[in-house]
C-alpha cells in the first residue's frame, strides 16, 4: 500500500510551563503523591516539546503559570478553540477548578472578542474531552465531562458532536484514548477497549480506515498525540504506532514527557490548539 501524501500547516497552540508541577493530590489513576516529581527535568522535557513545535513551524503562545495550581502544565484541557470562538472550561475537580478563569483571562487579554469566549454552564475539561475533525467534533464522558457539555458545544460552535462513553478509568479523558490525526480527512487512532461498546460501534462506524493502537501502546499514553497533518508528536514509548504511522505517510516524532507523565499527561495534555 502506498503512503497516502501528507503535508503539514501552520498552528497555533497555547502552552504553559510546568514551572509549579507537582503531583500533590490524587484525581486519576496515573498519580500518585508519593512519587515525587523532578522539576527540572519536567521543565527540560517541557521546553523539548515547545522547541519542537517551533522548529516544525508552529506559534506557541504561552500562559503564565500560577503557583497554586500544579496541573496548569496540562493547558489543552483549559478550554476549546474552533472557529476563532472559545468555550472555556468547568472543571470536575476542585483542585483545578481556578484554572478555568485563568484561561479565559488569557483570550481576553489576547484579542478575542467578549461575545466570542463563552462561561460554561456544563462540566467539560476543553480539549480533554473535545476532539476536532473536520465534520464532527468528538466528545467524550464518563469520568470528567458532562454530557448536557455535548450539547452545549454543539450550539455555540454549530458543529455535530458525537457522544463517546470512555469506560476504562486509566483513559478518563477522550486525549488519552483517541488522536485526531488529520482533520481534513476524518483520520484518527484510538483504543477501542477505552470505550464503551456502543461507542467502539459508533468509531468503527465513522472511522473504518483508523489506526487501532494496542493496550501497551493505549497504556504509554501513545494516543495522548498531536499532529498537524505530516508530523505526529507522540511518548516516545508507545514504539508500536511508530511503522503505522509511517505506513500511512505520516512522520511520527517521539517526545520524552515521562515526569508529566506523573501527572497522567503527555504531549496532548499540554497542548492546547488555538483554530483561527
Amino acid at each position: 500500500m502506498r503512503p497516502t501524501p501528507r503535508s503539514s500547516s501552520p498552528r497555533r497552540y497555547l502552552m504553559c510551563p510546568p514551572t509549579h508541577f507537582a503531583v500533590t493530590y490524587s484525581i486519576n489513576p496515573w498519580m500518585d503523591p508519593t512519587k515525587p516529581v523532578d522539576l527540572p527535568l519536567a521543565l527540560a522535557q517541557w521546553e523539548d516539546l515547545r522547541d519542537r513545535y517551533r522548529a516544525l513551524g508552529h506559534t506557541v503562545e504561552l500562559l503564565t503559570p500560577d503557583p497554586a495550581l500544579p496541573d496548569m502544565v496540562f493547558a489543552a484541557n483549559g478550554a476549546t478553540v474552533l472557529g476563532g470562538r472559545v468555550l472555556g472550561a468547568k472543571f470536575a475537580h476542585a483542585e483545578r477548578a481556578a484554572e478555568a478563569g485563568a484561561h479565559l483571562s488569557w483570550f481576553r487579554r489576547n484579542g478575542w472578542a467578549e461575545d466570542a469566549v463563552r462561561v460554561p454552564e456544563h462540566v467539560n475539561e476543553g480539549e480533554g474531552d473535545f476532539a476536532v475533525t473536520g465534520s464532527w467534533i468528538l466528545a467524550g464522558r464518563g469520568f470528567r465531562s458532562s454530557p448536557l457539555a455535548h450539547g452545549e458545544a454543539q450550539e455555540f460552535f454549530g458543529r455535530p458532536v458525537i457522544g463517546l462513553e470512555l469506560v476504562d478509568p486509566r483513559y478518563y479523558h477522550l486525549d488519552t484514548a483517541l488522536c485526531v490525526l488529520d482533520g481534513t480527512r476524518d483520520e484518527i487512532m484510538y483504543y477501542p477497549d477505552a470505550f464503551s461498546p456502543g461507542s467502539r460501534a459508533v468509531l468503527a462506524r465513522l472511522f473504518p480506515d483508523a489506526l487501532i493502537a494496542t493496550a501497551a501502546d493505549a497504556a504509554a499514553l501513545g494516543l495522548n498525540s498531536v499532529s498537524d497533518g505530516l508530523h505526529v508528536l507522540l511518548p516516545q514509548t508507545a514504539v508500536g504506532l511508530f511503522d503505522p504511522l509511517r505506513e500511512r505517510g505520516f512522520e511520527p516524532i517521539g517526545m520524552d514527557l515521562g515526569e508529566l507523565l506523573k501527572g497522567g499527561g503527555s504531549v496532548k495534555c499540554c497542548t492546547q490548539e488555538l483554530r483561527p
